[in-house]
């Protein structure tokens, strides 16, 4: 390997870790998925030294398991809260502006049915006034469709009672890459971010305050100490174990409910158009296709288990099932027909009396005695705006202190990594260039293109490895269209497991899990060859692949043990 490994390299890490105690810093991430990275990127552009941490890998818990929507905030129309419908679509607009290689205008189909969720009358006003507060682009506004209309953007539709459609835009991303962009662009401008690194303990002063924290690397088991001004605990559903360690967990928690997603290929659900419908039971979920699958959800259940592992049952996967033969009547799925599915928990704010449902999605800040400050609830699609939040408070408490002072949030036009390809008018002409560039290194025209839809202006980078390096990978049997994407993982997105190539940063265990088959051999070999494993490792972390891809393969705990035993 020719080049040099990045501030976001695997190959530094251990580096990095043992370096952590030399810096006394401004502010202490504790949390590495979108919110944690949204305070990352907000706090190093107002120029503070920033420490994250993240106990697994950076989008490992809820950042990688959502509905991979950028919402515009449609459904909370329906309770009538129209100030966070305002913001949550202006916001979608920037969180696109800024990465328009990792989100995508997604038109989506919302049925009206006789005696369904919505009605036509109340779905086109609704419809208009989201266009009216989320200040929807002209090229972007709803429309009202007939029954014909709607049946010939998608035909599988269930035709009894369909009343019309309304057709408007979502913005689809790939929430986990999201993640790592944001993350990426902070490392660039100096944040030091840490994966596998635990907030293991909290540290102190003679008053009380919080000073730092104590730091477990989870890889090898060593501790070191990081101090810093202020401390943020933005460690989504794990919150509360933050403040139970900070003994400050009263008042509000959280209240985690579990939302499931199946992925079924288009050869048997040969969905045409993204869905938004209504389920037997009242509720609405999505049916949205992407690269030849299509993957539905999401469920919406009370979990008390571990955040960390949360799992698909077979009641959820028969949920969603029935929820496609309902609106999709000639669809008859089997269980087998699912070829993978992800589950994630959602960190809501707990109020007595209300169903997961009906608890909202609004973001709080909590101060403890100490200072700590916690970042909880909240949206993917809100990061950026919570992040400012936080910072507000957080140069508020430096300078009473007696601290620096620091500017004002640079954060609302500031491309990400990898978004810097002239905003999103300019995307697919910048594809379409970059391709050719790719193309004339003597990159196949396909993967080229590929490269740059997924990586945006980094795809330069890749080219570049594929140019120096692609021949390398011959050695473990990958070719180029694997090496070099796991070769910039590692030294550029910090990835140090199986996992953390296969979901997070390639996101194939989801929707490609035969790639994933295919390559899980040769990918451990290769990262264990790079990254000096011990035998003792690489039995670990391949046990570690072979077990997420069993939990994916829309398999239940009950069916596992049998297949075991």
């Amino acid at each position: 390997m020719k080049q040099a490994p990045t501030s976001f390299s695997s190959l530094n890490r251990s580096t990095t870790f043992s370096t952590l105690s030399d810096v006394h810093y401004d502010l202490i991430i504790i949390g590495g998925g979108i919110t944690g990275a949204g305070i990352a990127l907000d706090a190093v552009t107002r120029g503070m030294r920033v420490l994250l941490l993240e106990m697994q890998d950076f989008a490992a818990g809820t950042s990688s398991r959502s509905t991979k929507l950028v919402h515009g905030g449609l459904r909370y129309l329906k309770q009538f809260e129209v100030g966070m419908v305002a913001e949550v679509g202006k916001e979608r607009a920037v969180v696109y502006e800024n990465g328009p290689h990792v989100t995508t205008p997604e038109w989506m189909l919302l049925p009206i049915h006789k005696g369904g969720t919505f009605g036509k009358f109340s779905t086109s006003i609704g419809l208009k006034v989201y266009d009216f507060l989320a200040g929807v682009k002209k090229g972007e506004r709803r429309s009202m469709l007939s029954a014909a209309e709607t049946l010939r953007r998608e035909p599988l539709l269930k035709q009894a009672g369909l009343k019309g459609g309304g057709y408007y835009v979502e913005y689809r991303t790939d929430d986990a890459r999201l993640t790592l962009e944001v993350l990426k662009e902070a490392a660039s401008r100096g944040a030091v971010l840490l994966n596998y690194a635990k907030a293991d303990s909290l540290r102190y002063d003679e008053e009380g305050r919080i000073i730092g924290v104590t730091v477990k690397d989870m890889l090898d088991g060593k501790e070191i100490g990081g101090t810093g001004q202020t401390i943020v605990n933005a460690a989504g559903p794990w919150v509360d174990r933050v403040r139970e360690m900070d003994q400050s967990k009263k008042g509000k928690m959280l209240q985690l409910t579990k939302g499931v997603h199946l992925v079924i290929d288009q050869s048997k659900f040969p969905l045409r158009q993204a869905v938004y419908f209504d389920t037997p039971d009242g509720r609405m979920v999505f049916a949205i296709p992407r690269n030849g699958k299509a993957y539905v959800g999401t469920t919406d259940t009370v979990y008390k288990e571990d955040p960390k592992n949360p799992y698909m049952t077979e009641q959820d996967r028969d949920y969603i099932l029935k929820a496609i033969t309902y609106m999709f009547p000639d669809i008859q799925l089997l269980p087998a027909d699912v070829e993978s599915s992800w589950a994630g928990v959602r960190p809501l704010i707990w109020e007595e009396g209300k169903n997961p449902s009906e608890i909202s999605r609004k973001d709080e800040v909590w101060e403890s005695p100490s200072g700590l400050i916690t970042i909880a609830g909240g949206k993917l699609t809100g990061y950026r705006k919570m992040a400012d939040m936080v910072l507000e408070l957080v140069v508020k408490r430096i300078q009473e202190r007696g601290g620096a002072s620091f500017g004002p949030c640079q954060t609302k036009h500031l491309p990400i990594s990898g978004g810097k390809v002239g905003g999103s008018a300019h995307f697919p002409e910048f594809i379409r260039e970059q391709t050719e560039v790719g193309v004339k290194q003597g990159i196949d025209r396909k993967l080229a293109e590929h490269w740059v839809t997924m990586y945006g202006s980094n795809s330069e980078e890749l080219f570049r490895l594929a140019r120096e390096s692609g021949e390398e990978g011959a050695v473990f049997g990958l070719p180029v269209s694997v090496y070099v994407p796991l070769l910039y993982a590692i030294t550029q997105e910090m990835a140090a497991k199986p996992v953390d190539f296969f979901i997070r940063r390639t996101g194939s265990l989801l929707f490609n899990i035969d790639w994933t088959l295919q390559w899980e051999k040769p990918v451990t070999l290769c990262m264990a060859s790079m990254l000096g494993w011990s035998e003792k490792q690489k039995i670990s972390y391949r046990e570690e692949l072979e077990r997420e891809i069993q939990l994916a393969a829309s398999r239940s705990r009950t069916e596992l043990a049998v297949m075991e035993g």
